[in-house]
């Protein structure tokens, strides 16, 4: 209907504008059909090129589920806990709570880069939408434990404003492992079953939280596996995702410590990210040798790898730093 009015417009162009030459008529027309079209709330146009907010659901499943599993490496459990998360979310008309994840696992392991995959296809097809991604550094936006009160008030309104503007907003929020105590519960209204709050539907939003904390439990449980000979392929994320619940309530350093959060069962998901092995960490050198324009020669993928392997100091049989360091590894040795 909108480029029928435009369309109807140019026809008129001629006869509405005499003094003016068919083409200059035809370039005013379309120049205000344009601009009508990016200045309309909501117009085609402004959705495609500017930051409207596509309140449809944007996030092609398919390429998430392809960048996950061929990207992400050694992290099973992780990748296939956030694809059922997701799948169930996206496909819900109208979600009765936001969706809530809680990443944890040792640094390097995929956290970040899970939840960067998820930004991206989010809002993929313009780099002004993921104006409607929202990231909280722990250590820049709340880093004065004086300051929670006013932390906690900025928080709730950040949050209620920017949902209020798209409801299908992102937020992600890392080093909750260095959250201040109780700050994180400010947002409980806004996580829990409601329909609405002040006529704010929160159900479309999704929250993602990175946290270290629970990373040595993850680790203990691969290594007993390991030494029973059995695959870390056979973990149970259900098993493993209640005793990182338990972990990281009574963890004081989580972020979440007795959070409301977890009592009121408010985080959907507790998602392992599993230490990286010697063949997962040989996986990042060789992308990092094709991300840096360098041939992928077998040698030098073994010689970084091996550098890295640390824990347990006897058997290093994992990368405590993940694949954190790979790409200045990598720098200094081609």
């Amino acid at each position: 209907m909108k480029l029928l009015h435009a369309g109807v417009l140019s026809i008129l162009a001629p006869a509405l504008t005499p003094a003016v030459d068919p083409l200059s008529a035809y370039l005013i027309v379309g120049g205000a059909a344009i601009g009508w079209q990016l200045f309309s709330p909501r117009s085609w146009l402004r959705c495609s090129l500017l930051e409207c907010c596509n309140v449809k659901d944007t996030l092609n499943f398919s390429v998430v589920k392809m960048d996950l599993e061929q990207k992400v490496f050694g992290q099973h459990l992780a990748v296939q806990i956030v694809l059922r998360a997701l799948s169930m979310n996206l496909h819900s008309k109208r979600p009765k709570k936001p969706l809530v994840m809680s990443f944890h696992g040792w640094t390097g392991t995929g956290k970040s880069f899970v939840s960067s995959i998820i930004a991206e296809n989010l809002y993929q097809h313009s780099a002004w939408r993921r104006r409607f991604v929202h990231h909280f550094s722990t250590v820049l936006h709340f880093s004065h434990t004086s300051h929670v009160r006013l932390y906690k008030e900025q928080l709730q309104n950040w949050i209620r404003g920017n949902v209020s503007a798209c409801p299908r907003s992102l937020f992600i929020f890392s080093e909750m492992d260095q959250m201040p105590h109780g700050l994180i519960d400010s947002i409980l209204p806004f996580l829990d079953y409601r329909d609405e709050i002040d006529g704010v539907y929160y159900g479309k939003a999704i929250f993602i939280f990175l946290n270290n904390a629970g990373g040595d439990k993850i680790t203990e449980i691969a290594l007993d596996y390991w030494r029973k000979l059995k695959r870390r392929e056979d973990i149970p994320g259900k098993e493993l995702q209640d005793l990182l619940s338990d972990d990281i309530f009574r963890n004081p350093n989580s972020g979440f410590f007795q959070s409301q959060l977890i009592q009121k069962n408010l985080i959907d998901y507790f998602i392992p990210f599993l230490p990286l092995e010697y063949k997962h960490v040989k996986q990042c050198v060789r992308e990092e040798l094709r991300a840096q324009g360098h041939p992928e020669e077998e040698y030098l993928v073994m010689e970084i790898a091996s550098a890295m392997m640390d824990y347990p100091s006897e058997e290093r049989l994992y990368s405590s730093k993940g694949c954190k360091t790979v790409a200045s590894r990598v720098a200094l040795s081609t």
